[in-house]
């Protein structure tokens, strides 16, 4: 078990250099375990009441991604839910591979990178669409200060335009690092145990396990906090509006 454990942190302290068709293979294999999971999942869902333990988990892993979206980004976040569960899942499962195979996809810095361009993008999108491009564009240069201040506010527009770019970068390397650092650590206390045969780095479980949860939580909440920054509940304003005048309405009749 320990020449095991041994070798699968040694083939994790080489992932670095991971080809491209290895980390395509190992995130099929992630997608692979949560649409598995999710359509046992789902069988639990046609009956009134709900006992298959997988489905009840789903349960409370949707109510725990609405209570982020919304409690972020506003009431408008529950439009959010599909795309925050979706990174969540994806993250969640290629951290927990890492604690059983030589490598995960989350142990790839591409991978991770390819993570947080989508989140970025997908952010942008969100953006232009509620404000167009103008008024997306418009409020990277902060608030109008006149004419005679448009130099701060170019100045400003470049600032936030290299933070924006610095996003994808501190999201994929703060997930890469946890995750592939991890794996290193475990291979060197691996190494210091040879001699006397104790995987010691496997000691390390429970705090590579908790790594596993943190490490999702924080991308998913970086997210929901860019997308917060960016759009704003009009529909949800118009509908709260129309309901209170509905109400008024009907108390006067």
């Amino acid at each position: 078990m320990s020449g095991l454990l041994t070798t699968q942190s040694a083939l994790f302290a080489s992932a670095g250099g991971a080809s491209f068709i290895g980390t395509a293979i190992y995130t099929a294999l992630v997608l692979a375990v949560i649409f598995g999971l999710l359509a046992y999942a789902k069988k639990g869902i046609t009956s009134r009441v709900i006992k298959n333990p997988l489905t009840q988990l789903s349960e409370q892993l949707y109510l725990f991604v609405e209570n982020m979206c919304v409690g972020i980004i506003g009431p408008h976040g529950r439009k959010y839910v599909p795309f925050i569960g979706t990174l969540w899942l994806i993250i969640f499962f290629g951290n927990l591979i890492a604690l059983f195979f030589g490598f995960s996809p989350t142990a790839s810095l591409g991978f991770n990178l390819g993570l947080a361009l989508t989140s970025i993008a997908y952010v942008q999108y969100e953006g232009i669409k509620q404000n167009g491009l103008i008024g997306h564009l418009s409020h990277f240069a902060g608030p109008k200060m006149g004419i005679a201040m448009i130099l701060i506010n170019i100045l400003i527009f470049v600032i936030e335009i290299v933070s924006e770019l610095m996003k994808n970068a501190s999201l994929s390397l703060r997930l890469y690092g946890n995750i592939f650092g991890g794996g290193q650590a475990v291979h060197e206390m691996n190494k210091l145990g040879e001699s006397i045969y104790v995987p010691a780095g496997e000691f390390l479980m429970p705090v590579k396990l908790l790594t596993v949860v943190v490490q999702a939580m924080i991308f998913c909440l970086l997210t929901c906090v860019y997308i917060s920054l960016v759009t704003h509940p009009h529909d949800e304003e118009h509908e709260d509006h129309a309901g209170d005048h509905s109400h008024t309405a009907a108390a006067h009749a």
